[in-house]
């Protein structure tokens, strides 16, 4: 006799939105994430736990904390859900690429030059859907630890994880300052100098940040930090207004706004690292990540290439 166990297990939306409950960590940003009131998502997942018979999750003072049973269906979820993407793109193949999903979670600099990645691409295949996640470094660890995306894109490649990797083009880390700063009026100016001053610094988990670290490790030298600060634009407008100088990649420059700030030839300078799109090897690529893959290896590098000027 077959298992009726599916028929008390919760529709497929319940199970999206105990995923993204599960990822989110509270009910207000699960329902902003699946575009829905917070009493809507309260009341389903109530019915998947009435449901299942067993309680999935309860509160704990302000955080969530899982049950057993929330867990094992979680676990139970994310296998159902992604069974039935790849038969999205399996069917998807079989159409001719005019449907399905493409998820790809960056590091927070990286979503400057991502999007004019993915634009020619969507203008080939208009029918497909993209989830494009923008998280700091080690959120992006996260997501691939979980087998949550396709492509992952990293400035520096995590180590001790089973993945494939394809290098895509160089991210340099530039020292900034205030056009009138007095470091902004050398013609060069030395690593030392360059510690002396007020540094502002990309928070803990940041890419930017665990670049930087490692440079002034193997210089053997350390920043005069300032201040710590969560986003690139926050970092650039502390730098306009004259509370220090900073390091980011010159891709924040290049594609974000026209932001009037002084590169400094610093000794040393810039930090040189690569782009690269990382994917599981425990997950086969859909039909879709492959093409996109063969695109990013060909004309979307060449594109970039030259809207950078590299």
């Amino acid at each position: 006799m077959s298992s009726r166990l599916h028929a008390h297990i919760g529709t497929f939306r319940q199970l999206e939105i105990l995923l993204a409950l599960h990822e989110q960590g509270s009910v207000k940003a699960a329902a902003e994430t699946c575009f829905l009131t917070q009493p809507t998502v309260s009341m389903q997942l109530k019915k998947l736990a009435d449901a299942i018979g067993m309680p999935l999750y309860q509160q704990v003072g302000r955080k969530l904390q899982f049950t057993d049973a929330g867990l094992a269906t979680v676990a139970t979820a994310k296998q159902i859900l992604q069974s039935c993407e790849e038969l999205d793109m399996q069917l998807s193949s079989l159409k001719g690429l005019r449907s399905g999903t493409l998820r790809i979670a960056c590091a927070t600099t990286a979503k400057y030059f991502i999007p004019h990645l993915l634009g020619p691409f969507c203008e080939r295949y208009p029918g497909i859907e993209v989830q494009f996640t923008v998280a700091n470094r080690q959120q992006v660890i996260d997501r691939l630890e979980q087998g949550l995306d396709d492509f992952y894109v990293f400035s520096y490649v995590p180590e001790g994880l089973d993945i494939e990797v394809a290098e895509f083009m160089p991210n340099d880390l530039v020292a900034i300052a205030k056009a009138d700063h007095p470091l902004a009026q050398q013609s060069q100016v030395s690593l030392q100098a360059f510690c002396q001053a007020d540094f502002l610094m990309r928070e803990a988990g940041s890419g930017t940040r665990y670049s930087i670290e490692n440079f002034f490790k193997q210089q053997q030298l350390q920043p005069n930090i300032k201040m710590t600060i969560a986003s690139n634009e926050a970092i650039i407008h502390s730098v306009l207004s004259g509370l220090g100088v900073s390091i980011l990649s010159a891709h924040t420059l290049a594609f974000g706004e026209n932001y009037d700030v002084k590169v400094l030839n610093v000794e040393s300078l810039p930090i040189v690292s690569q782009w690269t799109f990382a994917w599981a090897k425990s997950r086969a690529l859909s039909p879709i990540a492959q093409v996109f893959l063969d695109y990013v290896n060909t004309q979307g590098r060449s594109e970039m290439q030259q809207a950078f000027s590299l």
